[in-house]
């Protein structure tokens, strides 16, 4: 609190924290401005009886990270993912294609071509999941069970301008992202990542509150507040590998002789290999709703890799199984051992008892596949919490409090702080001198 009032305090932080809340004031207003085409009021009941009847729904990631715009089909219906996954592809494709890695290596110039090209994308991604999500209205397929007409104009000047409309939101989302984290405060998308998670969090304590009481609402509170502390201990948790720098004569002046360390997160990959294993196992659920309900294999799909009002050990087993190893496939490819040994042999630098090339590279490798392990496990047991929520509580697979939501929660708001620090050091020195 001592930090955030002399941030206001100072003129120059004070601008940059009320234009990021100025923009995010826009990105929720957009959340309830309906996309011109749909009927809004048999929208909200249709979204009304889904929530309602609970269960599962394969759009239920895509809802979440679009603060519910998805569910009422507003401008910003698609939300963030269509970047988020751009973002993600375009990592990934570091790995597969060379011109892509060589950007990577080039510096600012590089990572400028690179955001460039995720932008591209983000657009395409935004075209097809805008196409796929009127399809999905149209035929009915979007709300299960509801039978209202949605779409009464069904030409095709009409279809095509609700696909520019959602499609320019994206792009609208994205624009606003990236001026918040140019001349604003923390990163822009992770702020509205964050936003529309925070914003789904009164709704859901208030089902808790209203369903189970307020003993039930208590102790979740309780629990909650402890979930945080332990994932703000994990999260800032590190280790360390130290290395040193021999030192150098270059012309006339001796560089190196100095010590520093390699950060290794116990955290390394973040929320991502949970968006992954999230994302693979709606696979199976979108293939069952194209499917005959009495066929058995669309019932033992629904019965077991579904997260509904029923408690799965299959699916649970699954989907620890895909966090583990998406956590230890994305820390392989962000965290590259072999690049970092052959910077510190470039530059002198060594870890303490071990040989500089091939050595530290094996070194490496081994540290962080034993921080990692460490990693997964902690990414396993809070994205459980909402399966224990399902056994307990008998809420739907929107439970607040485990999964994506907290890593996001927790992870956004512990960047933005440190950002606000980093700043305020900049135009205070008392921090410093003390």
């Amino acid at each position: 609190m001592n930090s955030f009032v002399r941030a206001l305090r100072t003129p120059e932080l004070r601008a940059k924290i009320f234009f990021t809340l100025g923009l995010i004031a826009v990105y929720r207003l957009g959340v309830f401005v309906p996309t011109p085409g749909f009927d809004a009021t048999n929208v909200m009941m249709c979204a009304d009886q889904a929530a309602s009847a609970g269960g599962s729904n394969v759009l239920g990631m895509v809802n979440m990270f679009s603060g519910g715009a998805l569910l009422q089909l507003s401008v910003f219906a698609l939300g963030v993912m269509p970047y988020i996954t751009a973002s993600i592809i375009v990592q990934l494709l570091r790995v597969v294609i060379p011109r892509f890695e060589a950007l990577h290596k080039e510096g600012a110039s590089g990572t400028a071509k690179l955001t460039q090209y995720t932008r591209y994308l983000t657009i395409g991604l935004g075209v097809l999941q805008s196409t796929t999500i009127v399809t999905l209205v149209r035929s009915g397929n979007f709300f299960v069970g509801c039978e209202l007409e949605l779409v009464p104009d069904q030409s095709i000047p009409t279809l095509l301008t609700m696909v520019l409309t959602m499609t320019v939101g994206t792009v609208l989302i994205m624009f606003m992202g990236e001026m918040i984290t140019e001349r604003g405060i923390g990163n822009g998308m992770s702020l509205l990542i964050f936003t529309s998670i925070a914003s789904s969090f009164p709704a859901s304590f208030g089902q808790v509150w209203s369903l189970q009481g307020w003993l039930t609402f208590s102790l979740v509170v309780l629990v909650a507040l402890v979930i945080m502390v332990g994932m703000v201990f994990v999260e800032q948790s590190q280790r360390r590998i130290p290395v040193q720098y021999a030192k150098r004569m270059v012309g006339r002046r001796m560089y190196g002789g100095t010590s520093t360390y390699i950060p290794v997160k116990v955290n390394q990959a973040g929320v991502i290999p949970v968006i992954f294993a999230s994302s693979i196992l709606a696979l199976p659920q979108m293939l069952s709703s194209f499917g005959d309900p009495e066929a058995g294999w669309v019932q033992w799909v629904n019965a077991n890799l579904v997260l509904g009002f029923s408690f799965s050990w299959i699916y649970a087993v699954v989907y620890v199984t895909l966090i583990v190893f998406f956590a230890f496939f994305y820390t392989s490819i962000t965290f590259n051992a072999e690049e970092i040994a052959d910077n510190m042999k470039k530059y002198g630098g060594f870890i303490p008892n071990v040989r500089a090339g091939r050595p530290t590279e094996r070194y490496l490798r081994y540290v962080i596949n034993r921080v990692q392990s460490a990693g997964a496990v902690y990414l396993a047991v809070i994205c459980l919490i909402p399966l224990i929520a399902l056994v307990y509580l008998g809420t739907s697979q929107d439970f607040p409090l485990g999964g994506v939501s907290l890593l996001i929660i927790i992870g956004v708001g512990l960047d933005t702080v440190k950002q606000i620090d980093a700043k305020l050091q900049q135009h205070h020195y008392e921090g410093i001198l003390r």
